[in-house]
Parts: C-alpha cells; sequence; structure tokens
C-alpha cells in the first residue's frame, strides 16, 4: 500500500515580536500565506588559468520572509504599527524583529531573528480586498527539526 502525508496550513503557527513594541501571534485569523528564503549562496566556484576550480563554503543564514495578509485584517495593523514605531524610534531598535514559524506535521521549526521592514508595503485599493505584501529581511534564520 502506497504511504500518504498530509499537509494543513492551519496546522503552522508563527509569532512576530518586537522587544519594545510586543508580539503577535499567527494562526490564520487574516493571513494569507508567507514564504521563507535563504539570500546567501552556499557555494561558490573560483576558477584558474590552467582550469583548477577552488570550491569555497560560504557561512551565512541571512534571508527574508514574505508575509501576505488581508488587508483589513489585525494582522496586517500590527504589522503597520510596528512598522511605524521602528520607524519613528531610535536606530538601535531598527533589527529587532524576531520571528519563530512552527510546523509541527512537517516536523520544523524556523528561528528568525534580526529582522527588520524592507519598506513599507504597497497597499491595494480595488473592489474586492486584496492582500498586504510585508517582506522583511532577517540576519539569521535557523531551520529546526522539532
Amino acid at each position: 500500500m502506497a504511504g500518504f502525508n498530509t499537509y494543513s496550513f492551519t496546522d503552522v503557527t508563527a509569532t512576530i515580536s518586537h522587544p519594545a513594541y510586543g508580539s503577535y501571534d499567527l494562526q490564520g485569523e487574516g493571513m494569507g500565506d508567507f514564504n521563507i528564503a535563504k539570500n546567501t549562496d552556499r557555494t561558490a566556484h573560483d576558477v584558474a588559468a590552467d582550469g583548477t576550480i577552488m570550491v569555497s563554503k560560504i557561512a551565512g543564514n541571512n534571508g527574508n520572509v514574505n508575509i501576505n495578509a488581508q488587508q483589513t485584517s489585525g494582522l496586517h495593523n500590527w504589522l503597520q504599527g510596528l512598522f511605524n514605531y521602528v520607524w519613528q524610534a531610535d536606530t538601535s531598535q531598527w533589527a529587532q524583529i524576531s520571528l519563530t514559524i512552527t510546523a509541527p506535521k512537517m516536523g520544523k521549526t524556523f528561528y528568525c531573528t534580526g529582522g527588520a521592514f524592507v519598506k513599507e508595503p504597497d497597499e491595494p485599493f480595488q473592489a474586492q480586498g486584496q492582500r498586504v505584501a510585508w517582506n522583511l529581511l532577517f540576519a539569521d534564520i535557523q531551520r529546526l527539526p522539532i
């Protein structure tokens, strides 16, 4: 008999926080989706004149997380408030966002630290409600088994 696996976004939970602003639990309400992407290439090749290849192993766990929230949601309003806070606050507050994402059915947890907003998102207005894309860069993203 063939095996199978199941997936449900409702099993995924997350908490975004800032030490001075507070935290917000993401459990589906007003959440469209989110995506985690690492930004650092882990290897590079240098080719010598004789064709010898030098392979470099490169460290770096930085990356970005895109959070798509419904434009009328509490999540979008909270992120807008956080953006407004860190923009007005002392520069030392800027890269203090952290995000923990847990997907227990998949056995994964992501710990993202040193986060800051890329920019204030575009705000759509049209006949049907839309999602707002919040993009954050994180200095360190660790993917760990639960």
